[in-house]
Parts: C-alpha cells; structure tokens; sequence
C-alpha cells in the first residue's frame, strides 16, 4: 500500500487537538492545537543537525497540508 504524504487525525479523548501524521522519513506527528510534535525516527548528533534545518520545512509543510485539506470542505 503506498501512504499519501500527509494523513489526518484526531482523538476523541482530545478533542482540541487537531494531528497531522507526516509518513516519510522523518516520520512525525504534530498537533496543531499545541505545534507539539512527535518524532517517530531516533537520530544520532549528525541527524540531529540536519532535522533541526528541515524541521520548520516540514511543520509549515504540514500546516499547509491541514490548510489545503480544511478549505476543500468549504467548497
């Protein structure tokens, strides 16, 4: 099965928080109730380095993914 990008999500034990799952590496979820974020990789000192350059990249990627989602509902 081939994941979209993006996918997504809520939780009815949370129902503020609104989640997007990102499916590629680096995997991660960000609430965007929070912008608390969730990674699902483990990085050493050298990746470390390079997802704190992409991390803004990739949450501005995701907000706009929630952004692009929520104004197809208004259509």
């Amino acid at each position: 099965m081939e994941l979209p990008k993006f996918i997504l999500g809520d939780n009815t034990d949370h129902p503020n928080a609104i989640y997007v799952i990102h499916t590629e590496f680096p995997r991660f979820i960000i609430n965007l109730e929070d912008d608390d974020v969730e990674w699902f990789e483990e990085f050493d000192e050298h990746d470390q380095k390079e997802i704190e350059a992409e991390a803004e990249n990739l949450i501005q990627s995701a907000t706009d993914f929630y952004d692009r989602e929520v104004s197809r509902y208004d259509d």
